[in-house]
């Protein structure tokens, strides 16, 4: 029987309905509202019809999370982003999410749900880190949802993710880094460690050199573009940022070292005959293919760490142990951030902060000094 109001219906069992029609771009669709109060279906009613005329279609349905989730990936972020990049959403998804949310209704997912989310991961033994990335994973997920017109909100923007403890740096010593370059003297890989002290290049960057990135008679390298590891094996890759191409001068040992590898090499192509595959990569395998980063980390670095009795550091501290050592020599903090490719000044002095205090001290003792 009709109730009050152009388009509310009372029903038989005491709730009132109201029925609307949409536009999708499969054409017209008629939706429909239940409610207990009049007012309250009243109310949805007009919410829905400013939503419909400001072209907000919320038009979820029955479309579940994990069905919305395979679509995202398909057609927002493939081809979109890097290969590592996708294929750490895409495992995000599979491995956290959907089992957890992927059977609820898309438009159903609540701030609760994600709550629920993030505290199972930390209790299963989770790093807040790794649950903070499948928040950032399910927050551009849900916000493509609202950007598509699927929901009208998104769940994730009332959940605060797990704080994340800034990762602590552990460079080498100056002494420390002496006992590295004897233990490593000889390795076919000798100036990957070297350069990585000496310039404070990342991973990736070392090995996505090219002899013709380097000027030897200048005493210069470039950085043009950075190894990945994706599926399919090493890709390379143009750096991310702007910062990151740059001009890095070698010191001579850096410079003396490199000849010795380039040496080193010549000799390997002549063994290697037919076998070698030319890619002009300075860090190459023995038959001249990229080199595989986990490869090197876990089969060689680590070694060599035990071999010569250093602490079981990262690789990525050799880069913290170069700008360390420069900063200690008063090197300009800006100098520093140009030569490491870092986008702001910033991020030096907010990650060598305990670095900072000594170089005050030397700064007010020379200011004395000027003065007296």
């Amino acid at each position: 029987m009709p109730a009050k109001g152009d388009g509310i219906t009372k029903r038989r069992d005491g709730r009132y309905m109201a029925r609307y029609t949409i536009e999708t771009p499969e054409g017209p669709k008629r939706k429909t509202i239940y409610g207990r109060k009049y007012k309250e279906v009243e109310k949805k009613l007009a919410e829905a019809r400013g939503d419909a005329a400001r072209g907000l279609v919320f038009d979820a349905d029955n479309l579940k999370l994990e069905e919305y989730l395979d679509r995202w990936l398909t057609d927002s972020v493939a081809d979109t982003v890097r290969p590592t990049t996708f294929e750490r959403y895409e495992q995000i998804v599979r491995v956290h999410i959907r089992p957890t949310l992927g059977n609820l209704k898309l438009k159903n997912v609540t701030p609760a749900h994600v709550r629920g989310l993030y505290r199972e991961k930390l209790e299963v033994g989770l790093s807040p880190r790794t649950v903070q990335y499948i928040h950032v994973t399910l927050h551009k997920a849900l916000k493509q949802a609202v950007a598509d017109g699927l929901i009208p909100r998104n769940a994730t923007e009332a959940v605060k993710p797990p704080q994340v403890r800034k990762e602590e740096i552990r460079p080498l010593s100056a002494e420390q880094v002496k006992i590295l370059f004897e233990a490593v003297q000889g390795d076919r890989l000798e100036a990957l460690y070297v350069l990585a002290v000496h310039t404070g290049l990342r991973q990736g960057e070392l090995l996505g050199l090219k002899w013709g990135d380097v000027d030897l008679e200048a005493g210069t390298l470039q950085v043009r573009r950075t190894l990945t590891t994706a599926k399919g094996g090493p890709v390379l890759r143009a750096p991310k940022t702007k910062a990151s191409r740059r001009t890095v001068k070698l010191s001579p040992t850096a410079l003396e070292t490199l000849r010795n590898h380039l040496m080193r090499q010549l000799g390997e192509i002549d063994q290697a005959g037919d076998l070698w595959r030319e890619n002009g990569l300075i860090f190459a395998s023995e038959s001249g293919e990229p080199l595989d980063r986990r490869y090197i980390t876990t089969h060689r670095f680590k070694p060599l760490l035990k071999r010569a009795g250093l602490p079981q550091i990262r690789y990525h501290d050799l880069r913290h142990t170069c700008a360390t050592l420069l900063l200690t020599k008063n090197v300009n903090p800006k100098v520093v951030s140009e030569m490491l490719g870092h986008a702001t000044i910033a991020i030096i002095l907010d990650t060598y902060s305990h670095v900072l205090p000594n170089m005050q001290e030397r700064a007010a003792a020379a200011m004395e000094d000027a003065l007296t």
